[in-house]
């Protein structure tokens, strides 16, 4: 990993070819999978794959080829060079599980230097995640065996994140654009007064964009993203776990695997008043089976597919299909028949001057046992007003 450091640190220095520098650092990242697979975790720090704003989850999270507002930095920072002129803010909010889990998203970006030429970008995203009153029930039974309800109290578990994004153009002329972007990720995660953690990592992407055409590459937790938790238990704590034969954490370290993101959107004019664009993405992960479309041990596909449709850039409609699963079919009795399950989502969005407002509609489970979320979010532009 000592690598990846070195790589970074050196990315930027004067003299250096981006590509060039583009291309060895990927060559790291691929190495760097073969010899640490073991290090890894799967599944760590999950909240960072929810997503962020409503026309991205409306299009099934296919959105690292064409994203080109402030929630870039969260999908494919090298998007963030699509913001032009003036600032541009984004938040959402989303609940889950009949309001039972809490998602909270707020995005600022910002261009570098002259608004009207300036080829280089910053972004702050912030996220949390959290699940509130959720009953301590440690001391419900008294050491005489009675049930005391009066001991129960309530803590929260919640998830924080902080994004520091940069992106900037590489090459442009006419209508073709080559964009770079990282991400610096501080992440802090805590579990009432009984646990709590603090992680660092970054992300690194790609974005091409010409007419019609749109690639994008992401590699997240290049670095790999090093969590280190932190126990807390009082002494009666500690006397119910050990009697309840629960261990008794002290320390531990958890480590987020690498992934790549692959995606591809093309655009095409119908008419004059209405534009249809669609992405496919491809989430790459290298870290033992998952339950997706392609599965083996050494790599898994993952498939995002998104459709927008646009009417005279003021009114919006989206679909996205993702999540691709194999699950035992409904009905039958031998538990041996499989069927693919997939989950839908749909989404609208509206345009008014600088503030752009969408919806979408979620499924969190499948289509055979569906769990519906509303989610809403809001893009605005920080125009100046003319002081003429």
């Amino acid at each position: 990993m000592n690598k990846f450091f070195t790589a970074f640190s050196t990315f930027f220095q004067p003299g250096h070819q981006p590509l060039k520098k583009v291309s060895t650092l990927f060559l790291l990242f691929f190495f760097s999978i073969l010899i640490s697979q073991a290090q890894f975790r799967k599944y760590s720090n999950e909240f960072l794959n929810i997503g962020a704003g409503a026309r991205g989850l409306a299009m099934g999270g296919a959105q690292v080829a064409s994203v080109s507002d402030a929630t870039a930095g969260y999908w494919n920072p090298a998007g963030l060079t699509g913001v032009k002129e003036y600032p541009v803010v984004s938040l959402m909010h989303a609940e889950y599980f009949a309001g039972i889990g809490k998602y909270d998203y707020a995005s600022l970006a910002v261009p570098i230097g002259d608004p009207l030429t300036s080829k280089k970008v910053l972004a702050l995203s912030l996220l949390r995640f959290a699940v509130d009153d959720i009953p301590n029930t440690l001391f419900l039974v008294e050491p005489d065996g009675s049930v005391n309800y009066n001991n129960i109290r309530s803590f929260s578990s919640a998830d924080y994140a902080m994004l520091i994004s940069y992106g900037q153009i590489l090459f442009e002329r006419e209508q073709n654009k080559l964009s770079l972007g990282v991400n610096a990720k501080v992440i802090h995660r805590s579990v009432g007064s009984f646990a709590k953690a603090w992680g660092i990592g970054s992300d690194a992407s790609l974005q091409y964009q010409s007419k019609s055409l749109k690639l994008g590459l992401v590699i997240r937790d290049i670095t790999t993203t090093f969590n280190a938790w932190k126990f807390n238990f009082t002494e009666r704590e500690k006397e119910v776990l050990y009697l309840t034969n629960n261990e008794i954490p002290i320390k531990s370290t958890e480590i987020t695997a690498p992934r790549v993101i692959l995606g591809a959107a093309y655009t095409k004019q119908l008419s004059e008043k209405i534009n249809v664009q669609a992405e496919v993405n491809l989430d790459l992960t290298f870290d033992g089976k998952r339950n997706v479309l392609i599965s083996s041990m050494p790599l898994n596909v993952d498939p995002r597919v998104g459709m927008e449709v646009g009417y005279r850039d003021l009114i919006f409609g989206r679909l996205g299909i993702y999540n691709f699963q194999k699950g035992l079919k409904d009905g039958d009795s031998t538990n041996t028949k499989y069927v693919w399950i997939y989950q839908p989502s749909a989404g609208v969005g509206f345009k008014i001057k600088n503030i752009q407002v969408d919806y979408a509609f979620t499924n969190l489970a499948n289509q055979s046992n569906p769990l519906y979320t509303h989610i809403f979010s809001l893009k605005m532009n920080l125009i100046k007003k003319d002081k003429r």
